[in-house]
């Protein structure tokens, strides 16, 4: 028995606009579900390009929380230049 998966119409419609497009193009026909195999296999292929849509929207920090965060970061009033970081890092 092959499972089935529910669609909404509005999908329904966009594969067998899809469909008709292929048929068209090349001449042959192909099945819903020939169509949504090649599709799923299409996305495990490119999964980045998948998921991207499904991610949360990044939100930049406001100009306050910016400010609040910076406001931990204390001067040690010594200036501190390239040499002093390679000298400590390297030697």
């Amino acid at each position: 028995m092959v499972p089935s998966v529910t669609v909404t119409d509005r999908t329904k419609a966009h594969l067998e606009e899809l469909r008709a497009k292929i048929r068209l193009e090349t001449g042959r026909t192909v099945t819903q579900q020939e169509l949504l195999e090649w599709i799923v296999l299409e996305a495990v292929e490119s999964t980045d390009e998948l998921i991207d849509p499904f991610r949360d929207e990044f939100e930049p920090l406001t100009d306050d929380e910016i400010d609040r965060w910076l406001s931990g970061t204390v001067s040690s009033g010594v200036e501190t230049d390239e040499s002093d970081i390679d000298r400590f890092r390297y030697d």
